[in-house]
């Protein structure tokens, strides 16, 4: 399988997610919610990693994944304490802290990024969530596209 990832757009914090992960300035991306949503248990090591940032419709980056760290019925003490030992690679500002201190976490650590150029555009279909599992990145890109289908996205 292969993941395709929406960053955060820059917003009030200055620098994209998106120049963030190019950058190696952040290893590692992270979903939480309060309770298991994808890419919880659903994501594994040496598989194939895509970037977007949200609000654009081009696939910029691609990386492989290195490590996978999925929790559940987290303590708010132990969800301090694993934004602050991954920090180093998860590079987030206190406004995404904040907004992803949830009970249910997926860290997902990664290498080897590489810039897609020319960036693939991505052919958008209506309710996709922000991390999609899909066969492969063609699935999704404008030309070569399928429908989406969400079979890969329940539990």
């Amino acid at each position: 399988m292969v993941h395709l990832v929406y960053c955060d757009n820059a917003g009030k914090s200055g620098e994209r997610e998106i120049d963030k992960v190019v950058a190696g300035k952040k290893t590692m991306v992270l979903r939480g919610a309060a309770g298991r949503k994808i890419p919880h248990s659903r994501v594994f090591e040496g598989e194939t990693l895509y970037f977007m940032e949200k609000g654009t419709a081009l696939i910029s980056a691609t990386a492989k994944v290195k490590a996978v760290q999925n929790y559940v019925k987290l303590t708010e003490e132990e969800i301090v304490n694993i934004f602050t030992n991954n920090q180093d690679k998860l590079n987030l500002t206190l406004k995404q802290q904040e907004r992803l201190h949830k009970k249910c976490l997926c860290l997902v650590e990664f290498e080897d990024v590489q810039t897609i150029v020319p960036n693939l555009e991505f052919d958008h279909q209506g309710n996709m969530d922000d991390w999609l599992i899909i066969e492969k990145i063609e699935d999704v890109v404008v030309g070569s596209s399928i429908p989406y289908n969400y079979e890969k996205s329940r539990f």
